[in-house]
């Protein structure tokens, strides 16, 4: 069963998602919140599996909570799977929870099975790449960002081929593609893929795309 919070500061919001995720069999609500700090609270008491985050709010914005949850000073045992509810003139917002550990995002105006296959995704330990809007949400960020010369640095300690993994990664190939482009068994980038995210000590492959486009190794336009 997945355990889920909703943070969202609008009540019809909540009902909404919820509704939707009590419709389903393998899917549970453990709480709502009406704003970020409350969020933080609950998420600390419940210990949901994944957490349906709101990035506008009083008190505690969703981009705070996020860090206050996946942050250092998170709870010890306890590290959720957060998931942002945004709309389409946040990026900046977007882009800032992803650093910070996120697991994805989600449109607000989304569908029914688009949500519940979210929660699914994120709650198996995936991160949310699909559809390619996450890409472009980063393009568009990194665009107006300098590089930064640490991560560049910790590039350093990967080998060619998983420089070449990462690349991909960050291009959002999925692992299958990845293994195509690179004439490798899918199970050998699968291994690839974890020795990359525990040498550069990223949650998922959301943050592995976000790494990518920061130390140059992918830049906004390239396709391939």
């Amino acid at each position: 069963m997945i355990r889920t919070l909703i943070v969202d500061d609008q009540s019809m919001i909540r009902v909404g998602i919820r509704a939707i995720l009590e419709s389903q069999d393998d899917v549970t609500v453990v709480g709502e919140a009406e704003n970020g700090q409350l969020g933080v609270e609950r998420c600390r008491s419940l210990r949901p599996d994944v957490v349906l985050m709101d990035v506008r709010m009083p008190v505690l914005d969703g981009l705070a909570a996020t860090r206050a949850l996946l942050g250092p000073e998170r709870t010890e045992g306890h590290t959720p799977r957060v998931l942002m509810l945004t709309t389409f003139d946040l990026d900046d917002y977007i882009y800032a929870a992803l650093q910070a550990g996120a697991s994805g995002f989600l449109l607000k105006d989304s569908e029914p099975e688009d949500l519940l296959r979210a929660v699914r995704v994120v709650a198996s330990g995936e991160a949310l790449l699909a559809p390619s809007i996450t890409r472009r949400l980063i393009e568009n960020f990194v665009e107006a960002r300098p590089r930064q010369p640490a991560a560049s640095t910790a590039l350093n300690g990967l080998t060619d081929r998983e420089r070449e993994v990462l690349r991909l990664m960050a291009l959002g190939r999925s692992n299958a593609e990845i293994a195509a482009a690179l004439f490798i068994a899918e199970q050998t980038t699968k291994t690839h893929v974890s020795r990359i995210l525990q040498k550069l000590d990223l949650r998922d492959r959301v943050q592995a795309v976000v790494f990518g486009y920061e130390t140059g190794l992918v830049r906004p336009g390239n396709q391939g």
